[in-house]
């Protein structure tokens, strides 16, 4: 008999994939709109002249990076899902961002229960609606209409009106993903895309190889050794956790005394996850963005000297990297994890930490350790964000190029964070069974 303590094993795991109805169908739906996904990215954007754009996405490719691996090469292959998720990604930083701010919203997430959650998934729907339309908007009327066939107010309005409906079909698979599927369909969908770009890194790795010499091959060597080596301080970094100690007070249910409990409460290392490393690209994504559009000449100069990882002056860019990461790690902590209330929460169930006062001094010490571990982990996740980028830059192997250190960094989140769930279906698989017998 399996104890209900012990985690599941890659055999049981695999067992209850094939022989579990529930989760097998779960499975089925999630691979099934992953493919449809897909297929999608490749149905063409009428009116674009398509040899002369594959050329400009070629010598501009540093523009596009990381926002071309995550709508998974849709934006070099300008399909109709070229905008992906992003937009969707957007609305729900944003809504984030105002639940913090606004007291009505923050309402809704706290007190409202299943209901204000509802009304906000709604609002960030209208809100990724809007958001999409702008980002099509301007990328077909500031970007696409110099490589149109027709360019004008027609071709802006049809293309526009082709990535915003691409872009809400695709946000809802990812929502039919979360509630039917496995794992976070935002997420997941990211993880594909990102996915479907390894096989052309890997086979222009490949050529270059085979074209170099054996300097070549000790550089790729020395590079694939760096990102396993990233992989693992991802790793560390995702599962890492301070465990403060909390003591329950003993209680007395009818004649019986409970002895205090112990338990504890869990501070991630890395509360934010991989959001600070995206907010942090997209702010210095910015500028280059602006240089393009705007062809100064000036502004060109010092983004392209300063604010990108292969210029002259790319110690700046690190710097102003980790200290974008620093700051946007602290921002999403505060989001994330309220001390007063963690405090208060713990006084309502008589519990409390050893050696410190209820109230005021426990959401203090528990700050104090928020602080701390957002320090850590942030320069920790800085370290991971810029080694990798500098040493492909330094070994002069430009494969993998915009597969970084963001890109595994998501790939080993989902990753962790599928396999999770999928075990918790295994062991509830096992209840099921004991039920029955």
């Amino acid at each position: 008999m399996i104890s209900r303590d012990k985690a599941p094993t890659a055999q049981e795991t695999f067992m209850q994939m094939a022989q579990a109805a529930g989760l097998r169908g779960r499975l089925l739906v999630t691979v099934g709109i992953l493919i449809l996904v897909r297929l999608g990215i490749f149905l063409p954007v009428p009116g674009i002249d398509r040899p002369t754009f594959a050329k400009a996405i070629e010598n501009n490719n540093s523009i596009f990076g990381l926002l071309d691996i995550f709508s998974g090469r849709g934006l070099s292959t300008l399909g109709v899902f070229a905008l992906g998720i992003l937009p969707f990604i957007n609305a729900s930083i944003i809504i984030q961002l105002l639940t913090a701010a606004i007291p009505s919203l923050e309402n809704l997430q706290k007190n409202e229960g299943e209901a204000g959650r509802r009304k906000i998934s709604q609002i960030t729907r209208y809100v990724t609606v809007g958001w999409a339309i702008v980002q099509s908007v301007a990328f077909s009327a500031l970007y696409l209409q110099q490589f149109a066939l027709n360019p004008g107010p027609v071709f802006v309005a049809e293309t526009a009106i082709a990535l915003t409906a691409g872009s809400m079909f695709v946000m809802w698979a990812s929502e039919l993903i979360t509630e039917r599927g496995i794992g976070n369909g935002a997420s997941l969908l990211i993880f594909v895309n990102i996915v479907a770009s390894l096989p052309k890194s890997l086979g222009d790795t490949i050529d270059l190889v085979q074209s170099g010499g054996r300097e070549i091959v000790g550089r790729v060597v020395v590079l694939i050794l760096v990102f396993l080596l990233t992989i693992v301080g991802i790793v560390f970094v995702q599962e890492g956790m301070r465990r403060i100690p909390v003591i329950s007070a003993r209680r007395q249910v009818g004649r019986r005394v409970l002895a205090e409990q112990r338990s504890f409460l869990p501070l991630r290392l890395n509360q934010g996850g991989v959001m600070p490393i995206i907010f942090a690209a997209a702010m210095l994504s910015l500028p280059l963005l602006l240089a393009n559009f705007t062809k100064n000449q000036e502004l060109s100069t010092i983004v392209n000297t300063y604010l990108t990882p292969g210029g002259s002056g790319a110690w700046v860019y690190a710097l102003v990297y980790m200290i974008a990461i620093i700051f946007f790690s602290y921002f999403y902590s505060s989001l994330i994890l309220n001390p007063v209330d963690v405090a208060q929460n713990l006084k309502k169930m008589g519990s409390s930490i050893p050696g410190i006062r209820p109230g005021k001094a426990t959401s203090e010490y528990i700050e104090r350790v928020s602080n701390r571990l957002t320090l850590l982990g942030s320069l920790f996740l800085g370290l991971v964000a810029i080694i990798p980028t500098a040493i492909e830059s330094t070994l002069n192997v430009p494969t993998f190029k915009g597969l970084g250190a963001t890109s595994l960094l998501i790939l080993v989140g989902v990753a962790i964070d599928t396999a999770k769930q999928i075990q918790t279906y295994v062991i509830s698989q096992r209840y099921e069974g004991m039920v029955k017998q």
